[in-house]
């Protein structure tokens, strides 16, 4: 693996355990302790993934995830949470987070987790592209069959 993971969590050990986790996967990895931290250190395009808690001072970790969402749609946004509700996961998810991670948590459970978002990305970049080539194919076709009659209708006239 290889890629950029911005962690954000006010809890430093488990900023810190991330952090060693993620390097051994062969990610970059910038911590930020809150929310507003996390937004002075975004760059769009800059993280493949950001992987946040829910509860912090500042800005939150829906706070954060709402408005990393108004500029960046492709960025994977993984919750975390060490008070999992029903609800807070129906939220974070219909706003836009590829998963919800409860604390404590494996460690192999978040690389899991991390390797099921990366997945589901490349799939959807796959499908648009075959969207395109499909797309493509379908107004080419028309194109070299009216060139086709064309040239017919030249040739026999």
């Amino acid at each position: 693996m290889s890629g950029r993971i911005l962690v954000v969590d006010d809890d430093e050990g488990v900023r810190d355990a991330l952090k060693q986790f993620l390097l051994t996967l062969d990610f970059e990895v910038v911590t930020a302790e809150d929310g507003e931290d996390a937004l002075n250190k975004y760059q769009k395009d800059d993280f493949e993934i950001i992987m946040a808690d829910l509860m912090m001072p500042n800005l939150d970790g829906m706070g954060l995830l709402k408005r990393i969402r108004e500029v960046d749609e492709d960025v994977i946004f993984l919750m975390i949470t060490g008070h999992p509700s029903i609800g807070s996961a129906v939220e974070a998810i219909s706003c836009g987070a590829e998963d919800y991670i409860t604390k404590p948590f494996h460690l192999e459970d978040v690389k899991l987790r991390i390797d099921k978002a990366l997945e589901k990305r490349s799939l959807k970049g796959r499908l648009k592209t075959a969207q395109g080539l499909a797309w493509g194919l379908m107004l080419s076709i028309p194109l070299w069959l009216l060139l086709g009659i064309i040239l017919v209708i030249l040739i026999k006239g």
